[in-house]
């Protein structure tokens, strides 16, 4: 498993490709190229795909359309309005789908400094261009480092606080706490490998094969960490998860990747 999703010279080599969207998927992205023109126009610069739908390991009626929307200016509450609308439909449109959820930022956030080692690499390396610039060419290549993991997954502890208010928040039935399942431990898993991304030495979007990476770093967490990537694929609505999420697990991680790497730095919005 070592060196896996890298390069020859050893950088994160991009992953996904508009060739690999499984043919049941196709028309899904299609529509959705066309929307996007539609409702967005020249306030677009540039649009992805990211997730199993570009890496080719989608399923139907369980997978999600992923897309993230690069904007020529700051996003405003009409512009999130217009995506989240756009994402209801599709949703409503595609049995294929098991939701659609669509990411803003500005051409100028993203090539920031400050988003180099977070979004940058986001589009760099897991993104697959669908329409407008290429922004990947104004960006550099990745090594799986510790800078890396800092600025991607080193602020797990800010999560924390807004899950347990979710937790909280959400209504008191299984089908209302599966998503919040099936995201919180998906979140954890690409922590816990990110956390040891850096002595694996490799790249993996399966938190199956996440979660080992992590086990042979962590054996005494393995169990909890495979059982959070299964949950991640097939959710259940459990408290008691979501419970030893925010209360143990979560905790937990959050201290030892501050021990390691660092705390990723401050975003504007967060001062």
């Amino acid at each position: 498993m070592r060196n896996k999703g890298l390069d020859t010279q050893g950088y994160i080599a991009p992953e996904g490709a508009l060739g690999l969207i499984p043919r049941e998927f196709r028309p899904v992205v299609a529509t959705a190229r066309d929307r996007l023109l539609d409702v967005f126009g020249a306030r677009l610069n540039s649009a992805y795909l990211y997730g199993s739908i570009p890496r080719g390991t989608a399923r139907v009626g369980r997978s999600d359309l992923d897309l993230l929307l690069v904007l020529r200016e700051e996003p405003t509450e009409e512009d999130r309005a217009d995506a989240r609308s756009l994402d209801g439909a599709l949703d409503k449109e595609f049995a294929q789908i098991d939701g659609s959820g669509t990411l803003l930022v500005s051409r100028t956030r993203l090539l920031s400094d400050l988003e180099t080692y977070d979004l940058g690499w986001f589009v760099a390396c897991l993104c697959t261009r669908l329409l407008g610039e290429d922004l990947a060419e104004f960006l550099p290549r990745y090594r799986p480092d510790s800078l890396l993991a800092r600025e991607t997954n080193g602020d797990l502890t800010l999560f924390l606080t807004r899950w347990r208010e979710r937790i909280a928040d959400a209504a008191d039935t299984e089908e209302a706490r599966r998503p919040l399942v099936r995201f919180m431990s998906r979140h954890l898993v690409r922590t816990g490998f990110t956390l040891v991304m850096p002595r694996w030495n490799g790249w993996t979007s399966d938190l199956r094969e996440m979660a080992e990476a992590f086990a042979a770093y962590y054996p005494e967490r393995a169990d909890r960490m495979r059982e959070a990537a299964v949950l991640g694929y097939e959710p259940r609505g459990d408290l008691a998860v979501l419970r030893s999420y925010v209360d143990d697990l979560g905790p937990w991680l959050a201290e030892e990747y501050a021990r390691v790497h660092g705390v990723k730095a401050t975003r504007p919005d967060q001062e």
